[in-house]
């Protein structure tokens, strides 16, 4: 059989998550540098695809490509473990308390940074020859990327960092629909088709994913893109991790945890 049954899939979700709980510190860093590195990879090719071709729907329909090759590596993304490790608390898994959730949140913030802002850094390189020029279209692409979605909500105020926020829930419902898509189907074809979906329909709607914008904001600031580091937090980063936690809890994991998981064994 090729799909899951959804009491099965809550029950794998569940032990996905806490065998996230307990891995090494120096594991989990490892893992979610190479997730966080793949991702700003795919969202470098992204933006690559849609100024050299006009169309952001192509670079959406192809950003997914990351998505799918770190979710079969297994490695692990900020957006993932806020989706799946409260449930192993809520399922009252033996030895699992809330330090070692926020301790693998933290570890995993670091990694995917780190690797997010490695590739920034080499990217740079590339297409500058060593900063040694000034940046292309795309080079000033991501640099007016990273304005606009700074200083754009900055000017509303409270208002634009209200929007942020909901922007950052509306893409970890999509992500965390994507991670579900990967593992209710039991085939390697089925977890692409399943996942390519959501991922897509966050990318090409532009809601805020916190790995993302550990990529797309550095390399924006490289670029030449006019805000500073606290700008970025504050009418981003901070609004879009607490949304992006809230969207695959609240919409992903409590309810599909309500359905099905207090009845699985």
């Amino acid at each position: 059989m090729s799909y899951l049954q959804p009491k099965k899939l809550i029950k794998k979700i569940i032990d996905t998550g806490e065998s996230k709980l307990v891995l090494s510190n120096t594991h989990s860093i490892i893992s979610a540098y190479v997730a966080g590195a793949i991702l700003a990879l795919a969202t470098a090719f992204a933006i690559f695809i849609t100024v050299n071709t006009g169309s952001a729907i192509i670079g959406a329909v192809l950003f997914p490509v990351g998505f799918i090759m770190l979710n079969l590596l297994g490695v692990d993304l900020l957006t993932g473990v806020f989706f799946m490790t409260p449930l192993v608390l809520l399922d009252r898994r033996p030895g699992i308390r809330i330090n070692k959730v926020f301790k693998n949140w933290i570890l995993v913030f670091v990694g995917n940074f780190i690797g997010a802002l490695s590739v920034a850094g080499l990217l740079a390189i590339v297409m500058t020859y060593g900063l040694s020029i000034e940046p292309n279209d795309i080079g000033v692409k991501i640099a007016s990327i990273g304005e606009s979605r700074v200083l754009g909500y900055a000017q509303y105020g409270i208002s634009g960092w209200i929007s942020v926020l909901i922007s950052g829930l509306l893409c970890n419902w999509m992500v965390s629909m994507g991670i579900v898509g990967s593992m209710i189907s039991t085939t390697v074809g089925g977890k692409v088709v399943a996942m390519w979906m959501p991922i897509t329909l966050f990318f090409y709607m532009g809601f805020e994913h916190a790995v993302v914008n550990m990529f797309l904001f550095p390399m924006a600031l490289i670029m030449g893109g006019d805000f500073s580091v606290i700008d970025f937090l504050i009418w981003n980063e901070i609004p879009v991790i607490l949304g992006n936690l809230m969207g695959g809890l609240l919409l992903t994991g409590l309810p599909l945890y309500v359905l099905y998981g207090r009845k699985s064994a």
